[in-house]
């Protein structure tokens, strides 16, 4: 049997989110994200193609680096305005049976006990559907306006984050039992006290005394995603995430990534299989490839390469306007996303060359065609690139994702590629397919019942 491609559809609570300036589109509708009837629409259209989640990304700072302004992040909606993910949960739950979501918040701007009431609280309303991207923050606009002077050292700020980590393990899995919870109308006992416990933490970085405020929900601990494959950023996964967002400009790229975080994992004491791998993809697709090429040149038309390359000099760290078209860029370390320092300056794009690779794409690779050829290109992705999935970006909404389910997702089920319906279960479950929790082999799992 093949492997079933795992799908995710990459958005954000913004105008703009990777591929930008086609807001300016005539059949772009991503300036109705303020309304809750866009997210639910997009949540039923998403579920109609079997899609596993949505993955909402989110910043709490601007990106302000190139030109040291915030003026063409604000012509262009680069991210900004841009609104609470969480917020828009609730709605999509309501309107779906099945579609996961995946939330991304920063651990620097949300205190831990308050975050795991938060993440219990959408875990039970959605019915055990929620995944959490835990991300510790690049931008030092984020930082300034959390009152820091600036971001912490890249690597401290993983320490930051396993520290966190073992809060929430301890308030998610360890300070209610299973049975505590005893709904008993008679008795006048709703929860036995003897099966609830306050958790005691004294790390390097918080110290917490307090009873988890939410009663177990489905999951306990939400399905955590990590997108760092930085040194540091690998180790914190192989401990930590079981889902794993990289970067690959190339199948080769994808595949010496993934080998790599799955060793990585075993020395961990986990398997190889409890993490699944997902690159961020492009995908334009039409009833032929002329009609694909043409909505593509289209496409190019509306976009904004300068856009895009400000959003770039945000994860690097770099400001791009200083340079001329041809001039040799010092890369050098970056305290920001350094997955894209270390891509750039491996590639050795100047800024001409960044100009065209993030018209349309990002980082990310882009795919133009028809049904045949996208299924081809995608299951070349999942074999070659040892790969479980992608993170669908959108392009023109809600045309990229319709088109995507009404000429691809046919294409794929035919070739036993995608499910042609969803499994029962909790997010964790239709994933792993190994029950609601995290497994016992999990860091996280050690915290059960109080024992730490």
């Amino acid at each position: 049997m093949k492997k079933q491609i795992l799908l995710n559809a990459f958005n954000m609570n913004s105008v703009g989110h990777i591929n930008h300036g086609l807001w300016t589109h005539p059949r772009d509708r991503s300036d109705q994200y303020k309304t809750l009837d866009y997210w639910t629409s997009l949540a039923k259209t998403l579920e109609r193609g079997l899609f596993d989640g949505i993955f909402l990304a989110d910043i709490v700072g601007v990106y302000d680096v190139y030109q040291n302004s915030v003026d063409l992040t604000l012509r262009e909606s680069i991210q900004l305005p841009v609104n609470d993910p969480l917020l828009l949960v609730s709605g999509m739950a309501a309107v779906t049976r099945h579609l996961g979501f995946g939330i991304t918040v920063n651990l620097n701007s949300e205190v831990p006990y308050l975050f795991a009431r938060r993440m219990s609280t959408l875990d039970h309303l959605t019915g055990g559907r929620v995944g959490w991207n835990i991300v510790t923050g690049y931008l030092d606009s984020a930082a300034r306006a959390l009152g820091q002077d600036g971001q912490a050292d890249h690597d401290s700020r993983y320490d930051r984050a396993d520290d966190y980590l073992e809060v929430l393990y301890k308030l998610w899995e360890g300070s209610w039992d299973d049975d505590a919870v005893r709904a008993d109308r008679q008795a006048r006992i709703f929860a036995d006290p003897g099966k609830v416990r306050a958790i005691h933490h004294r790390g390097p970085f918080y110290q917490v005394d307090g009873y988890h405020l939410s009663e177990p929900s489905i999951q306990r601990t939400p399905v955590l995603y990590q997108a760092g494959t930085s040194g540091r950023g690998r180790q914190f996964a192989a401990k930590h995430a079981e889902c794993v967002f990289i970067t690959a400009t190339d199948k080769t790229a994808a595949r010496n990534t993934s080998r790599i975080l799955r060793q990585a994992v075993v020395e961990a004491g986990r398997r190889p299989e409890d993490v699944k791998i997902f690159v961020g993809i492009t995908v334009i697709p039409d009833r032929s490839r002329q009609a694909a090429r043409e909505k593509y040149e289209d496409y190019l038309h509306h976009a904004s390469p300068e856009a895009g390359l400000a959003h770039f000099a945000a994860s690097t760290g770099i400001d791009f306007s200083r340079y001329e078209l041809d001039d040799p860029i010092s890369y050098g370390t970056s305290n920001a996303i350094q997955s894209a320092t270390q891509l750039a300056q491996q590639r050795g794009w100047t800024k001409r060359q960044l100009l065209k690779e993030l018209a349309v794409g990002g980082r990310y690779p882009v795919i133009v065609g028809d049904a045949g050829d996208i299924a081809d290109e995608l299951e070349s992705w999942i074999t070659e690139g040892e790969i479980d999935g992608f993170n669908l970006t959108r392009t023109v909404t809600p045309e990229s994702y319709e088109d995507f389910i009404d000429i691809i997702v046919p294409a794929l089920q035919d070739r036993g590629l995608y499910k042609t319906a969803y499994a029962e279960g909790s997010l964790r479950s239709r994933i792993f397919g190994e029950g609601d929790r995290l497994p016992a082999r999990h860091a996280g799992a050690a915290f059960r019942g109080g024992s730490h």
